[in-house]
């Protein structure tokens, strides 16, 4: 009887501990590992790795910003923190100082400051954009590039299996459009889905745009469409659109070339439901040029990256109009995930 008690009071322990151990922020659980073999068997275990994740979504302590400035060089090497992150994963390109300017890509943690070389797309253009994803149907984390080509403005896409380490070109939208990735920063991941806005019809920076939200589902890598808010289908001369994730939920943002009526923001509460779209705020400033939403606080406030007209210059700013002095920002959740 006492060796039947025995793995299960050993079982219980475990799992007292992993719940005490998945509260803990990531610097903890690093230095914890060296403590045993056991803890660090633990810690290490896929099983709790998932179990921290899952906890940190919830805790507003997890919630990290990332910081990052590029200083380009002729000479030594760049590193730019590209704006899509996922389970606390991050893409980070670094192009050398040569005259051909070549560029790697790494998946980066920055809680646990691990990093993996991925292999290189056969294009990685200047307009292109990439997201970041991970498909439980599949188990796999999956890395979608879209991009936009500048002379023809025709679009075609590559998708990364991290299992396989392998590129593979998928097929184009159905569809005619071209893709206005110029004017978001990253592919929103929603639903193991990648979001992203294209224009329907011919190019024609003068014309009136009409704009369709492209899903491509990760798991079985099927394309869709998300039907947009009325005042974005309206032909009313928007000319920047985007898209953003809060709360796991779709966010859309638009600006008009008319200054009066500035910059908007959606908010899509039932995924795929049209009726759903909430319009959370609107930003009057004639010195905006560019605006992306970047994270959202508990209190409702959003922190947002902008353009100024005169300075060219970019900036962060609260929505409640409050200045933030960071250049370059993004935001991420605390993870053990990635092995070197």
């Amino acid at each position: 009887m006492d060796d039947v008690d025995e793995p299960m009071a050993t079982h219980v322990q475990d799992e007292i501990l992993m719940d005490i151990l998945k509260r803990l922020p990531v610097k903890s659980l690093l230095r914890f590992k060296c403590l045993s073999k056991v803890s660090r068997a633990l810690i290490s275990e896929p099983y709790f790795e998932m179990q921290h994740l899952n906890h940190a979504k919830h805790d507003q302590n997890s919630q990290k910003f990332l910081i990052s400035e590029v200083y380009p060089s002729s000479f030594i090497p760049s590193c730019c923190v590209l704006p899509c992150c996922y389970d606390g994963l991050v893409i980070i390109q670094v192009i050398d100082g040569t005259h051909d300017r070549r560029s790697i890509l790494l998946l980066w943690n920055p809680s646990t400051r691990e990093s993996i070389l991925l292999p290189n797309p056969e294009f990685l253009e200047v307009g292109c954009r990439l997201g970041l994803g991970y498909a439980s149907t599949k188990g796999d984390y999956k890395i979608l590039k879209a991009n936009i080509n500048v002379r023809d403005h025709s679009s075609s896409s590559e998708i990364l299996n991290m299992k396989y380490g392998l590129w593979r070109k998928i097929d184009k939208h159905p569809v005619a459009s071209w893709n206005l990735l110029l004017d978001t920063s990253s592919l929103a991941m929603v639903h193991m889905t990648f979001h992203w806005i294209v224009a329907v019809g011919e190019y024609d920076v003068v014309t009136e745009r009409k704009a369709s939200l492209v899903s491509f589902s990760i798991s079985n890598e099927v394309y869709g469409e998300i039907p947009l808010p009325e005042q974005v289908l309206c032909p009313t001369r928007i000319f920047r659109f985007g898209v953003s994730v809060f709360n796991e939920m779709l966010c859309v943002y638009s600006s008009s070339v008319y200054k009066s009526e500035a910059f908007k923001l959606w908010v899509m509460k039932d995924y795929s439901v049209k009726e759903s779209w909430n319009l959370v705020f609107t930003i009057y400033d004639p010195l905006i040029c560019d605006f992306n939403p970047k994270y959202w606080f508990a209190d409702g406030k959003c922190l947002y990256w902008f353009r100024h007209v005169r300075s060219r210059e970019t900036a962060f700013r609260m929505s409640d109009q409050s200045f933030v002095s960071w250049s370059k920002s993004g935001n991420f959740t605390e993870s053990l995930l990635l092995k070197a």
